[in-house]
């Protein structure tokens, strides 16, 4: 006897998996990588190979003896993990302190909600910010550029531009002048200057960028509205006042920008899923990363925005929806 078996949409696959996906951000990580070997050497690979192992072996420990569930590390979004913790941390930390993130990025982050898709925050994320608040001094002792390549632990330190440009306008000096304690616009857009190990090259993070736009991995609307929103923002700020303020540009290419608007924020299970839900998400993401670095404590403030963004994911899915396909609209007549 012949079966219909009839199943909901969608009838046509369309090639996508998880695993290929995340293989893709990885892909689109290599460009940053690249650069932060070149620029930190040997401190830049021990960081990241100990973070993505470490993250690896996490995921497989918690699932195999805690949860009791088939190992998943296969579709690399552990290794993914790893490698955006790594790039969050600078390149002369000590290995027990990674481990420490590793440990909290996949075991609180992720694990704890049920793992892959179900995870509210980014869980990179939570395990940076986790150590920056444990570990202040460890989390903000910069190597510099090309100086440190062949050293680990005893890396020549110095001050990001970020830190620069905030403690030289709170003293009062005017913005033209401080921009002559930091490395120029090319040298930043190029990655010479002090920072973690993924945020330095902003042109290696524009490359990823477009491989993933090209593989259709991510869509343009979060990261062009995190960097809009930050260009525009302290626009304003500096048209009002040019001295006391910094450009839009310095603002675009210094700290974690990039790196977060590009791979941290699009986090699939912790953004928006509509197209203006995700404009609302970035521009949210940008304006409070401004406010935290003009007006907070920390001169950088991405890591922080996006979390906090992440929390109001759920209600902006709820209140912003798109369209529904044979949606019937009802007459007022």
């Amino acid at each position: 006897m012949n079966r219909l078996i009839v199943s909901p949409s969608p009838h046509v696959h369309s090639g996508d998996s998880v695993k290929k996906n995340m293989y893709g951000v990885i892909i689109a990580l290599l460009p940053a990588l690249a650069a932060s070997l070149w620029f930190f050497g040997l401190g830049a690979l021990i960081v990241t190979l100990t973070s993505v192992v470490a993250c690896v072996l996490f995921e497989f420990l918690i699932q195999k003896y805690i949860l009791k569930q088939p190992a998943s590390i296969g579709d690399g979004s552990a290794a993914v993990t790893g490698l955006l913790l790594a790039f969050n941390l600078p390149t002369n930390i000590p290995l027990g302190i990674i481990l420490i993130g590793s440990a909290v990025a996949i075991g609180i982050g992720k694990m704890s909600f049920g793992g892959l898709g179900q995870n509210p925050f980014n869980p990179a994320l939570v395990g940076r910010v986790f150590l920056l608040i444990s570990f202040p001094v460890q989390m903000t002792s910069w190597p510099l550029p090309l100086a440190s390549r062949a050293s680990y632990l005893d890396a020549t330190t110095g001050a990001t531009p970020l830190s620069v440009m905030k403690e030289g306008l709170a003293t009062g000096r005017p913005f033209s002048e401080v921009m002559g304690d930091v490395p120029s616009y090319l040298d930043l857009f190029l990655g010479v200057m002090g920072g973690s190990a993924g945020e330095i090259a902003g042109v290696a993070l524009v490359i990823g960028l477009i491989y993933m736009l090209w593989t259709k991995i991510i869509t343009w609307h979060i990261p062009v509205a995190v960097v809009g929103a930050v260009a525009a923002f302290t626009g304003v700020l500096h048209l009002i006042d040019p001295a006391a303020y910094a450009s839009p540009l310095f603002h675009v290419l210094t700290g974690g920008v990039l790196l977060g608007a590009i791979f941290m924020a699009t986090d699939y299970s912790s953004s928006p899923m509509s197209v203006k839900g995700m404009l609302v998400y970035g521009v949210g993401i940008g304006v409070i990363t401004v406010l935290i670095r003009t007006y907070g404590s920390y001169p950088e403030g991405i890591s922080f925005a996006i979390l906090i963004m992440n929390m109001f994911t759920p209600l902006i899915d709820k209140y912003i929806k798109p369209k529904r396909f044979g949606e019937v609209i009802k007459s007022k007549a």
